[in-house]
């Protein structure tokens, strides 16, 4: 009786010992030591059902080195076999021990249960061939496996729960989108790269730190919409809020986000964490409020003319009236104006149309381009008031391009007009054009008010229009720079833009010629260069 007290008291031991380890490997370096050390055994092995296969194979050992493992093999199928007998397992072990050469006089096997289900063997071999295991050595090593089979079951469920952190973790670091986790009291808790790059902290930073002062989304008034109205206290019969705001970033960038956030709350509804899901829609917000002041000017920009052809119509047609000749063609002529202005303006509309679905047609022909620049200039020459000078800066011989004569036209006409538009002191109004190898340079320069180097990219944007109290005075969609980018795009070529504030602007395209080469005595430009420090005539001289 004091022996068996002993070897239970050994064996709660040994069971707490094993119990309390996580790790995989160090739990099965344990059991199958503590196995051979309780039956007083020499050699041992464990062995598990592995995923990939559903087969047996050796996991750990005791005094067998890894490089043996496989030999084992042949040994585990027999163990397992439902009708092995015990000559069998027998010749089995010598087997193995005759091809490593080491005395496996004596095996005894045991399996890892758990809810009836073999997961694992362990097997402890006794060198002296006149110690034979016994019943009372089987049930101690029963006792022992099935406490050992709880330990290898935990590890394998702390691995795999390890596994999914990792892969968690993995998953969120990697999203396209911005993560962040929030603890009970509105803390950061993980902060992936995403994030990092949205809004400019450092995880380091960021981790520990509340939500509000680090994402801290702006209300239209300028105030932190996480402190006046989370979305997690406002919204919180609501599974997954929504916030949108403003954000300044650490590096001082302006950027519009969208949170969506998932919470966790208690059975009395406290709020006991979340994790938020951060997305970047500057772009869809410019573009949306892009939308809106489209819809206002197009409003006004079609108000505007069929107003006056009403106005004048009406007038004309009254019957108390007997208008001279010179009276009706004034007003007939503002009313065909303001009807080709309409027509313009719709024109570009169904060119934006074609252009979103990618079917904007183009006939590709030779044709003169200062023939074209020329007629454009004198049409707009004629309105565009006496204040205003305008030269053609083409060589007399200039040969013909390739391109859309037509499509052309509209890019001609639409710089032109834009030059006319923001020079509102008057002065010289340019085109030109040169050639360098197969391609011929265009430019429209004028002595305006110049486009400051901030807006320079986005003046080629859909409906956006540089603020200023000129535009807001001056009549425009936003369309005409959009055009004449995306014709130009059509053709292979590109609009660029030089411009200083106030001292003008200058944009430069370029088309393919008929010939590679300029004729004989052409005339090639002094400079073609980016704007220096002198004038707009500087940099247009010829």
């Amino acid at each position: 009786m004091d022996e068996r007290l002993k070897q239970r008291d050994y064996l709660l031991r040994i069971s707490k010992a094993i119990t309390a380890q996580l790790d995989m490997q160090a739990v099965l370096s344990l059991v199958i030591e503590y196995a051979v050390e309780i039956v007083a055994g020499n050699y041992g092995l464990i062995a598990l059902q592995q995923q990939q296969d559903e087969e047996f194979h050796v996991v750990a050992s005791y005094n067998l080195p890894q490089t043996n493992w496989a030999t084992f093999e042949p040994l585990l199928r027999v163990l397992l076999a439902p009708n092995a007998s015990a000559d069998d397992s027998m010749w089995a072990a010598r087997t193995a021990a005759d091809t490593l050469g080491l005395p496996l006089r004596q095996v005894v096997a045991l399996p890892l249960l758990l809810a009836n289900t073999v997961i694992g063997l362990i097997v402890v071999f006794r060198a002296a061939l006149n110690v034979a295991f016994t019943a009372d050595d089987r049930v101690l090593l029963q006792a022992f496996a099935d406490q050992a089979a709880v330990a290898v079951q935990n590890a394998r469920l702390y691995e795999r729960a390890v596994r999914e952190s990792e892969r968690l973790h993995a998953i969120i670091e990697e999203a396209a989108d911005g993560v962040m986790i929030l603890d009970s009291r509105w803390r950061i808790t993980t902060f992936n790269r995403a994030m990092e790059l949205l809004t400019g902290w450092s995880r380091e930073e960021a981790i520990g730190r509340p939500c509000a002062e680090v994402v801290g989304l702006q209300t239209p008034n300028g105030e932190n919409l996480c402190l006046v109205a989370c979305p997690l206290q406002a919204r919180a019969d609501m599974s997954h809020p929504i916030a949108e705001g403003w954000m300044t970033t650490r590096d001082g960038r302006k950027r519009y986000l969208q949170t969506r956030y998932s919470p966790t709350r208690a059975p009395d509804r406290t709020f006991g964490g979340a994790i938020a899901n951060v997305r970047d829609i500057t772009a869809q917000k410019n573009e949306s409020e892009q939308q809106l002041t489209f819809v206002s000017v197009i409003s006004h920009e079609l108000k505007t003319p069929v107003a006056i052809i009403k106005g004048y119509a009406g007038t004309l047609r009254r019957p108390d009236a007997n208008w001279d000749r010179v009276t009706l063609d004034d007003g007939l002529q503002i009313i065909e104006d303001e009807a080709d202005r309409l027509n313009d303006l719709i024109s570009n509309l169904l060119d934006v149309s074609r252009l979103q679905a990618g079917s904007l047609p183009l006939i590709m022909a030779p044709f003169a381009l200062p023939t074209l620049a020329e007629r454009i200039m004198q049409g707009i020459a004629a309105t565009a008031g006496p204040e205003f000078t305008f030269e053609l800066r083409f060589a007399a011989d200039f040969p013909l391009v390739v391109g859309d004569e037509d499509r052309i036209r509209m890019v001609l006409s639409n710089l032109l007009t834009n030059a006319v538009k923001y020079s509102p002191q008057g002065g010289t109004i340019r085109v030109g054009g040169w050639s360098e190898g197969d391609q011929a340079l265009v430019y429209v320069a004028d002595q305006g008010i110049g486009i400051a180097r901030e807006n320079q990219e986005r003046i080629f944007e859909r409906f956006y229009r540089v603020e200023g109290k000129l535009t807001r005075t001056t009549q425009g969609a936003g369309l005409g720079l959009y055009l004449a980018q995306a014709i130009l795009q059509a053709h292979g070529s590109r609009l660029a833009v030089e411009s200083q504030p106030g001292r003008g602007a200058r944009f430069v395209f370029h088309l393919p010629l008929e010939h590679h080469q300029l004729p004989e005595g052409a005339v090639e430009p002094e400079t073609s260069g980016p704007l220096g420090d002198g004038s707009m005539e500087e940099a247009d001289r010829v």
